[in-house]
């Protein structure tokens, strides 16, 4: 049974169609994260993240129980290699939300994986989400555009692409990988062709030029 791989930039939605694919295909489970970050209300140790301190997970990294970890925002996050074994005995499919990053290591360990990328029509509509959020400062989301170029300049890894312009049909498309094993070539080239717009978007859009000015 294959292993999804799901990554996106900060505000493309991978969270909200995850859960809602989960929420309709019960054969479909998200894995749970150890994490040394602190629970946010509402959180609830096992079924949002596994919480652990710095130290233990040190121990269980240097014991190789992670598929993959990273560090993001000075926190520690992790998937093991039991979560996923316990999804697929179970006879579900585990989709692993993870990072770029998280990504670049654990595909080397999950070679059969199949890696989906979620991307936002263009950068400006993905600012447009962080800062429909009302939860971060103006700094904190020109640090998660940065990241969202990073992580878009690394996404040649990926095996396919999805856009997320429309909520539903961004739906069905990731539905259709998961649940029903088609693929569509058409998407992931142009998918490939997106993320370099997005990166010329970036580099050379007057919008991101104005952000500069007001960030001095």
């Amino acid at each position: 049974m294959s292993i999804f791989v799901v990554s996106a930039p900060s505000g493309a939605g991978k969270t909200t169609l995850n859960r809602k694919l989960i929420a309709n295909h019960p054969d479909v489970e998200m894995s749970v994260s150890h994490t040394t970050r602190r629970p946010r209300p509402g959180e609830v140790n096992g079924n949002h993240y596994h919480f652990i301190d710095r130290d233990r997970f040190e121990e269980m990294s240097q014991r190789d129980e992670f598929v993959e970890w990273a560090e993001v925002h000075g926190n520690l996050y992790g998937t093991t290699k039991a979560e996923l074994d316990r999804i697929v005995s179970a006879g579900r499919k585990p989709i692993l939300e993870i990072d770029v990053q998280g990504w670049e290591t654990a595909r080397h360990l999950l070679p059969d994986a199949v890696s989906i990328f979620i991307l936002p029509p263009s950068l400006e509509s993905l600012w447009q989400r962080l800062e429909s959020r009302g939860s971060d400062n103006l700094e904190t989301r020109w640090i998660r555009l940065q990241n969202a170029y990073k992580e878009i300049s690394k996404a040649e890894h990926y095996q396919h692409f999805i856009v997320n312009q429309q909520i539903d049909i961004a739906y069905e498309e990731l539905r259709k990988i998961i649940v029903l094993g088609v693929t569509d070539d058409k998407h992931v080239e142009n998918g490939k062709e997106l993320c370099k717009k997005l990166n010329d978007e970036f580099e050379n859009a007057d919008w991101i030029k104005r952000l500069r000015a007001d960030l001095g």
